[in-house]
Formats: C-alpha cells, structure tokens, sequence
C-alpha cells in the first residue's frame, strides 16, 4: 500500500508539475545576492531552529541557498520578501494583503490557504523547503514528506519586535544575509519607546469584533503588542485566562463596567474578507459603548490594517504598519 501510494504521488507530480510555471528563480539566479553566490558559503544545508508540529523547538537541518520555495505563511513571506529574495517563490497561499499582491500571480503557484494546504500543488512545485505557520502545524508531518519545514512563530514571552528580529535572523541565515537584519529592524525599537511613553498609566481594552460580536484579547496572542511592549494596562481579561486563538466572547456591558482610557478593536471579518459582514465600527457604536468615557473622548482606535494584525503579524513590513495603525490612531 505504502508503495502503491508513492507512485500515485509520483503519477500526480509529473501531471502537474506545469501548473507551477517558471515560478521564481528556478534557474538558481535571485535579485538578491546571498552569501552561497557571493562565495561566503559553500556548504550545502543549514541548521536551524524551528517549531516541529507539537510546537516544539527543534534543531532542522534545511538546505542553505534556497533555489524554489513554497510559503503557506504570511509572515515569512513579508520577511523573505524584505530580505530581496522573494523572487525564489515558487508557490504561495492566496493572501488579501496589498503590499504582497505581486506573489499572487499565474507565475507564482497557488497552494491553498494559511489554514489549508494544497498538498498536490506544494508536491508539484518541487520546493527546496517550505514556511508555515501556526494554522498548519497539524499539516505539518505530511508537508515534511515533500521538503524541509520551517514553522516559525511569534513568541509573546519575548514579545513581537524582538520575535520577528529572532525569526527575520533565522530566515537570513539561510542566505547567508544576517548582516541585512539590523537595517531592516532599525528604528523599531525608538518607536515603541515612543508608545510606550504614551501609554505609561492608561487603561486598555483590546478586541476583535468578529460576527457581530466582540472578544476580548489578552497579552498572550493576537495584539499582544499593546499590552506587552507597548505597555497599555490591559484590563480586558484575567492575566492567567488564555485568549490566544480568537479571545474571549465579552459584552457590551463589560466594558462599560471597565471604563478603560482606551479600546483597541481588530476587525476579524474586515481582515478575512467576510462577506456581508459589519464594519467593526458599525458594531462597536452602540447605544452602551457611546456612553463610555473612551468614545467620548476620541479614544476607540480602529485598528487600520486587521489583516496585518490577523494573518501577517511577525512580518517586517507588517510591524511597520502594526506600529503606524497605533501611531497614527494615539500620537498624530
């Protein structure tokens, strides 16, 4: 049986194998120039650290100098695609995201999504190795069948900035374009000061209004990054509640009976293209939530790019637009 699905896997590469296209830089040559081509390194793999699908670290060895690679994670591909090497993908999960549109391309395959992938397809591209993320780390064991699987995540322990430093190094490592890192997080740091400065002594409430409803979030997933860098007193959810996934359901009356300075709010269907869905704000300003100090004074901020924040987060370019969503809504 095991054989006889092996060659039905083979019988599937070699008839559609053509859907992938040209895709990339399949003859070897990249826009960017990494350390294999600038001769700093020769060797033929590389070991990094990676999540295995339990979530555990894990030494893996992947090949250095990437030629084709298959990306069923935002984030990663923000990354890649900061580092000047984006031009090896090879296939990709469809995403919404605007500063990412040019990967979504008859040249570039379509894999599926960030929640499901199109394990004929990732096969028929022959990657050398392929990024996922949390959403598919139970696809993870059969993805690692076709190519090495680098499973990166954002660790709300040490926070976004530092984990997309932490994740942007492992990337470049395989490039041999460490060096690039520092540039491409530079400034980072003094903005969040800056936040910080801001937010030192207020309240907050962080939600994610998603089927009409709002959830509250807490310091331990999602937008983490207003609790824990930035600094807000998130009084939306007891610290030892998980809310990691999608939060916590909570009603209109709870915040009215927190009263916090602030409320964050992520739209979930704006970010996920739901359709016939509610704007957020059409949710949010009701009867009960236009009575609290925080929308009296101006102080409910939209978050302006959820899908960002909800499918790209541990990216460079999303911070920058994570951290511009909080500048613009609390500083300008």
């Amino acid at each position: 049986m095991k054989k006889f699905a092996s060659l039905a896997l083979s019988l599937s590469l070699a008839l559609t194998l053509a859907a992938c296209g040209a895709g990339g830089s399949g003859d070897g040559q990249s826009g960017g120039e990494s350390g294999a081509q600038a001769g700093v390194n020769t060797a033929q793999t590389i070991t990094v650290q990676s999540l295995n699908g339990s979530g555990e670290t894990v030494a893996l060895e992947a090949p250095y100098d990437p030629q084709r690679i298959a990306i069923l994670d935002m984030a990663s591909l923000d990354i890649l695609d900061a580092l000047g090497v984006g031009d090896r993908v090879v296939g990709t999960a469809d995403t919404s995201l605007d500063y990412l549109q040019s990967y979504i391309t008859d040249d570039v395959a379509n894999l599926g999504t960030i929640k499901e992938a199109d394990l004929e397809a990732v096969m028929a591209c022959q990657p050398d190795v392929i990024f996922i993320g949390g959403r598919l780390a139970g696809s993870y064991d059969a993805l690692s069948e076709i190519a090495p699987v680098i499973y990166l995540a954002t660790d709300t322990s040490v926070g976004v900035v530092e984990s997309v430093r932490r994740n942007a190094t492992t990337i470049a490592s395989l490039f041999g374009m460490e060096d690039k890192v520092a540039s491409l997080m530079d400034g980072f740091d003094s903005r969040i000061q800056a936040l910080a400065d801001f937010a030192a002594d207020k309240t907050a409430i962080v939600g994610m209004v998603t089927s009409g409803s709002l959830n509250v979030l807490g310091n331990d997933g999602r937008c983490s990054l207003i609790g824990r860098e930035v600094g807000f007193d998130n009084i939306g959810v007891d610290a030892n509640i998980s809310t990691s996934t999608h939060g916590n359901e909570a009603s209109f009356e709870f915040v009215v009976e927190k009263d916090p300075d602030y409320v964050f709010v992520m739209d979930r269907d704006a970010a996920i293209q739901t359709e016939g869905a509610q704007l957020a704000q059409e949710v949010m300003e009701n009867e009960l939530i236009m009575g609290t100090r925080a929308y009296q004074d101006g102080q409910i901020i939209y978050l302006s790019h959820p899908a960002v924040w909800y499918t790209a987060e541990g990216g460079i370019t999303a911070l920058d637009l994570m951290l511009q969503d909080l500048e613009n809504g609390l500083t300008a």
